[in-house]
């Protein structure tokens, strides 16, 4: 029940972050393309990438660090099913091209912040 309660307090915390985070970039940056969104998934891969890498090297993490952080908060924080969405409202609305630049800066943009965070963590762990 502990880890249930530790992933569900990371969960909250992750979608509230997410909340605000989208909502500040799509009030402040008025634009087609679904940026709020975007640097949610990209900033999470980031933040997976740079945590994961910290836990696996260190190794004396407490096992429910990773439950909050990994599980929790980034589950929570990331938002793939509004990524595919938000995809899918592109192409319905005759926007094909702005699609494509989505699907594929996040999955690139997203795979290079992973590698960024566990360069980082890296570096730091030196």
């Amino acid at each position: 029940m502990k880890r249930f309660l530790i992933i569900a307090l990371g969960g909250a915390l992750g979608a509230i972050a997410r909340y605000g985070l989208a909502n500040l970039i799509g009030a402040k940056l008025r634009t087609e393309f679904p940026l709020g969104t975007w640097l949610v998934n990209v900033s999470g891969s980031f933040i997976i990438g740079a945590f994961l890498t910290i836990f696996n090297e260190i190794g004396t993490l407490h096992p429910d660090l990773r439950l909050l952080i990994a599980v929790g908060f980034v589950g929570a924080y990331t938002t793939f099913s509004t990524f595919e969405f938000e995809t899918l409202q592109l192409l319905q609305s005759g926007r094909p091209l702005l699609a494509i630049l989505y699907v594929s800066s996040s999955v690139t943009i997203g795979l290079l912040a992973v590698w960024g965070g566990a360069a980082l963590a890296r570096r730091l762990l030196i």
